[in-house]
């Protein structure tokens, strides 16, 4: 799995990329045919009162990209939400890899005779 962790307007600290990498380990727990993982930070600084944090994540698999995107007040806030999409959009991707076609108790019953 190769893994690119970048910063926009924001230099990632060793305490940053490791938090990001724990957080990780979840979406490789659940699926590990993961190729590719691209992880953007970004601080965007509109308005000293409207300072947000995004966080966004590319996701390479055999046969698909997975994106998704958070922001928040806190970068460490964005990223736990980030994650959760993350985790929700690789079961349901792992979900329609499987086949959960079976085959009916009559097919069964006429290829047994």
């Amino acid at each position: 799995m190769n893994l690119t962790i970048s910063g926009h307007h924001l230099e990632v600290t060793p305490a940053l990329r490791e938090y990001v990498l724990t957080k990780l380990e979840r979406i490789t727990r659940h699926f590990d045919q993961v190729v590719d993982v691209n992880v953007l930070l970004t601080v965007e600084k509109l308005k000293e009162k409207e300072r947000r944090q995004k966080a966004e994540v590319t996701l390479h698999v055999k046969g698909r990209d997975i994106f998704v995107e958070q922001s928040n007040e806190d970068l460490y806030a964005a990223i736990d939400q980030l994650m959760d999409k993350l985790d929700r959009q690789v079961c349901r991707h792992k979900d329609r890899l499987q086949d959960h076609h079976h085959e009916s108790v009559k097919r069964q019953d006429a290829s047994a005779t």
